[in-house]
């Protein structure tokens, strides 16, 4: 049999006799041997989101049932390292399970949850269990977030915006958000210019993620946040959020970013090689763009594959290929390599493939090839 190599694994006995001794110098009553044959009886068959609420319930059952003190002996063992060869994953993702039983229990404990949360996501993250909060408490839990974008740690900075994320990827969508996404808005003005990358990706995802129900407001934000605000830090959040309505040729969302002329731009010979290709193979792509004005013009290039479904239809998947600065009467040869391994979010069909090329937004060129699976 295959060894089990996915990240799920690691949530197992093992780790929860990590976590409890981490919980017994505090609280030297927590039953350590207890807890790792309980959660290690029980997460075999589970995924990942399953064992880590294992691995919480066992905690809330060894605790002590007051919340406010077990949150606090939880967060006071925040502070401990077993030693200097901790791993990455014991040295962090075994908060999982603390962040869960905040999420699990403590919503009717915001103030002394909203500290253990605090705490959690200067080691971990606490993304997903400050949902249910925003549901429950939403005029403080808003205000948390408003202080965390505010402070001098990026990683709670980050917490203030990845949080409230309305489509935050594997968590439930904060429908709230989605219709009125106004509250998000106000937490991310502060972060507009952020100097941590890390802070700046969150930021500029909530933007992408308010984009898809209200474009407009995005823009607008974009286009005062760069009036406002000019620098190489907004600018790349600026670039980063808009990215989706770049893709979707939004002419607001090009020229915010500098790039005009796609209509006098032609692409032509465009090639895909080899014409058929194994799973797991790399593609290689190649066409050239002529710029037919009069005027030197900046045209951002993507690349759209129509992969083949279960049902013979295909479905379109854009990605980014370059941007190119293209001088009146310029002709450029582009070349790209895509790659066509499986991964966990897209299952591969055999069939006949579609490879298009976008400029500006506007598809230029087209050609196929034949996948085999």
């Amino acid at each position: 049999m295959a060894e089990d190599t996915s990240f799920k694994r690691h949530f197992d006995g093992a780790s929860a006799r990590q976590l409890g001794e981490r919980i017994r110098v505090v609280h030297p009553g927590f039953d350590v041997e207890g807890y790792a044959a309980e959660v290690a009886s029980r997460v075999g068959p589970l995924e990942l989101k399953d064992r880590v609420l294992v691995m919480a319930e066992g905690l809330r059952d060894r605790l002590p049932q007051d919340y406010d003190e077990a949150v606090g002996i939880l967060v006071e063992s925040l502070h401990l390292r077993l030693g200097d060869d901790e791993d990455t994953f014991h040295d962090r993702y075994l908060l999982m399970p603390v962040a869960r039983f905040v999420e699990e229990y403590g919503t009717d404990h915001p103030q002394a949850s909203f500290p253990a949360l605090v705490g959690i996501t200067k080691r971990h993250t606490s993304e997903f269990a400050v949902r249910p909060f925003v549901r429950r408490h939403p005029g403080a839990t808003m205000a948390l977030m408003r202080a965390s974008a505010l402070d001098p740690d990026e990683h709670v900075r980050r917490f203030a915006s990845e949080g409230i994320r309305p489509r935050l990827p594997w968590a439930s969508h904060l429908a709230e958000f989605i219709a009125d996404p106004s509250p998000v808005l106000e937490v991310l003005e502060p972060l507009r210019s952020d100097p941590s990358a890390y802070v700046r990706t969150s930021v500029a995802n909530n933007l992408n993620d308010i984009a898809r129900d209200h474009p407009d407001l995005v823009l607008e934000v974009a286009e005062r946040w760069t009036r406002e605000s000019p620098t190489p830090e907004t600018g790349r959040i600026v670039k980063h959020a808009l990215r989706t309505l770049v893709k979707e040729g939004d002419p607001r969302a090009l020229a915010l970013l500098g790039a005009t002329g796609g209509e006098h731009v032609v692409a032509q010979g465009l090639t895909v090689s080899p014409h058929v290709l194994d799973l797991g193979g790399t593609l290689t792509l190649e066409v050239e763009l002529t710029n037919t004005d009069t005027r030197a013009h900046t045209v951002v290039v993507d690349h759209v594959v129509h992969h083949v479904r279960a049902n013979g239809t295909r479905r379109p998947k854009v990605f980014k290929w370059t941007r190119v600065e293209l001088a009146p009467g310029q002709n450029r040869t582009l070349r790209k390599h895509h790659a066509v391994r499986p991964i966990t979010t897209r299952t591969y069909h055999p069939g006949e493939h579609l490879v298009e090329v976008q400029v500006n937004g506007v598809i230029k060129a087209s050609a196929g090839f034949e996948l085999r699976v």
